[in-house]
């Protein structure tokens, strides 16, 4: 199948809420320039404007200003569909008509205002997403901080000009300056040599601040914290032990920071993570493939009530179809999974030359492996191991989602495998973790197959330690029990491979240059060649998501959820890449760091 194939054409979105946010956003914008630009001097309005008190004017123009700012802020919501945005845009927009028609005297900006308010009021019934609870009481609490440190700072600046104040107001008269001015008004405290804009404009950008960041909290997108009861947990590990031989991803639904829905009769459930207003779910839904349509229909009526993004990161080809048919998404082939076969696997044959030549000459400078599962490793052996996957971790959060469990050792995982690789140290070497030197963490895939979700090695320790402890564990597999393998995953393996061979057409060659440029960063070639090593079968992996135009946003928010790209929790919204890991021929992939970027 094709790396660009379709399977389903997804339905149009509704529209009032998108074009309601995208004008919202113009009359917030022009709010802002009408609170800015100086008002006009020759309108009719102006005749009967100027008998108002210069405060009036002064409060008007600021209004503008906030107003306008706070539109911009909620047109993220309006879009989403926000109940909670739809009554602060019904309370912002005549009081942003007033602001312009008393300061600006424009009739245009303050008709537009008024016919967006009507408009929102016609179409009440398209804004009913639910709201985040959570997000009140961290605006209230930003309002009250912000609304301290603002205040404190206002009474700093009234009082750092000492030789420009105008007589000796006592300390209650610049109080009353420093309020007026958080709100926009003019004080009684006056100064000479133009010192009153200075501290005017301080004090009113102070106030602006205090709104601005407490509206952000207030109408930014939903993400709830993702929490797995204990309960859900239990469930999910049933339907694992009845179904969990079907997707090689199904133990990471496990993971501590997912929620879950489950169908109406308990039968199949759908893990997710809600990141920036996608609801993102990873691999197929868990349980029977008969009870996945009522699963899938709770996780997409969900989305639909708190207005998020669907979309579903790594589902194999039949939860695609699945997907694609119940829902009316799309589906997009994102990579292929690297399986590997225990019964097929050699060190023989040309092929495996390379892998077979590091992995003898390792074992001749002194290392040896363990190959076992987690129940068999005593308390503090796995407190050392446990350990040394923290230190040895090249970023400062833990990277993955989709295909990472996120902890060593859990009580509950005691049948996962740990593959560890000694040397003893050499003289006068004083190694914090003893003889380890490298490690592998294995999770359960049905009860005959494991799943890599963990590399990590100590970066003095020889080049090869993955190939040598992939290949001790492939070994050892036969007397665990187990037969197959799921490796890693590859980011669009087919086009770099059909990119690669000769009489490759201008397209697929132009798609191969693309993912060799953003390997640089993200080693999506050097993962595909890693896993090639061991002559695996592919397995084709699927993104589902709504629309072409919400491709952009789901990729941003799986890039956030693997921990590539990290946002502040509160200001601007700027994103910081994770540093990759250092690429060498053994250490293409560590964690989700880079084994299972996708």
């Amino acid at each position: 199948m094709s790396g660009l194939a379709r399977i389903a054409k997804g339905p149009k979105p509704e529209r009032v809420p998108a074009v309601v946010g995208t004008v919202g956003a113009l009359i917030g914008l022009a709010d802002i320039a009408a609170g800015v630009i100086p008002r006009f001097r020759w309108s009719k309005v102006h005749h009967w404007a100027e008998v108002l008190p210069g405060t009036v004017t002064q409060l008007a123009a600021a209004g503008s200003i906030i107003m306008g700012i706070l539109l911009l802020m909620l047109a993220h919501g309006l879009k989403r569909a926000k109940t909670r945005a739809w009554i602060a845009a019904v309370f912002v927009l005549p009081i942003g008509a007033a602001a312009q028609l008393i300061y600006r005297h424009s009739y245009v900006g303050a008709v537009l205002s008024l016919l967006l308010f009507a408009y929102l009021l016609r179409h009440k019934s398209a804004f009913s997403a639910l709201p985040d609870p959570r997000s009140r009481w961290k605006a209230l609490a930003n309002f009250i901080i912000m609304g301290g440190i603002s205040f404190a700072l206002g009474w700093v600046i009234v009082g750092s000009h000492p030789d420009q104040m105008i007589g000796d107001p006592p300390v209650r008269e610049q109080i009353e300056h420093v309020l007026w001015g958080l709100f926009g008004f003019e004080g009684s405290v006056r100064y000479t040599g133009g010192v009153d804009y200075v501290v005017g404009y301080s004090l009113g950008a102070l106030g602006l601040l205090t709104v601005g960041t407490t509206a952000y909290l207030a109408f930014r997108p939903e993400n709830p914290a993702a929490v797995l009861t204990e309960e859900d947990e239990d469930r999910l590990r049933e339907l694992l032990a009845k179904h969990g031989e079907r997707d090689s991803l199904g133990h990471f639904a496990l993971r501590r920071d997912k929620s879950v829905v489950f169908s109406p009769s308990g039968k199949a459930a759908v893990s997710y993570r809600v990141v920036s207003g996608v609801m993102l779910a990873s691999g197929d839904p868990i349980g029977d493939v008969e009870a996945w349509p009522g699963a899938i229909e709770q996780f997409m009526e969900l989305a639909r009530k708190h207005s998020w993004t669907p979309a579903v990161a790594g589902c194999s080809e039949t939860g695609g179809e699945v997907w694609t048919r119940e829902t009316g998404l799309d589906a997009l082939e994102m990579g292929d999974e690297a399986i590997v076969d225990v019964a097929d696997f050699s060190l023989s044959g040309r092929a495996m030359r390379n892998v077979r030549q590091m992995v003898k000459r390792i074992e001749r400078n002194g290392y040896t492996t363990k190959v076992r599962r987690v129940s068999e490793l005593d308390p503090e052996e796995l407190a050392v191991v446990q350990k040394a996957a923290n230190a040895w971790r090249d970023t400062e959060e833990e990277r993955g989602f989709s295909m990472a469990l996120g902890r060593i050792g859990d009580p509950k995982d005691l049948d996962a495998i740990i593959a560890t690789a000694h040397k003893d140290p050499e003289e006068g070497e004083d190694l914090p973790f003893g003889d380890l030197r490298a490690m592998q963490h294995y999770v359960p895939w049905g009860k005959d197959g494991m799943s890599l979700e963990l590399m990590r090695r100590d970066r003095s320790a020889d080049p090869g330690m993955n190939e040598l402890l992939i290949v001790a564990f492939l070994q050892a597999a036969p007397d665990m029990g187990i037969t197959r393998m799921s490796l890693n995953f590859a980011f669009f393996r087919s086009a770099l491979e059909r990119g690669g061979k000769l009489g490759a057409g201008p397209v697929v060659r132009v798609q191969r240059a693309v993912l060799l440029f953003l390997s640089r960063w993200f080693q999506i070639e050097s993962l595909y060649k890693f896993n090639e090593k061991f002559r695996p079968r592919w397995e084709p992996r699927f993104i589902v998501f709504p629309n072409n135009r919400d491709l952009p946003r789901i990729g941003f928010a799986m890039m956030q959820a693997e921990g590539f790209l990290t946002l502040p929790r509160l200001g601007l919204r700027r994103s910081r890449a994770q540093k990759p890991c250092e690429h060498d021929d053994d250490n293409v992939t560590a964690h989700s760091e880079v084994t299972r970027a996708a």
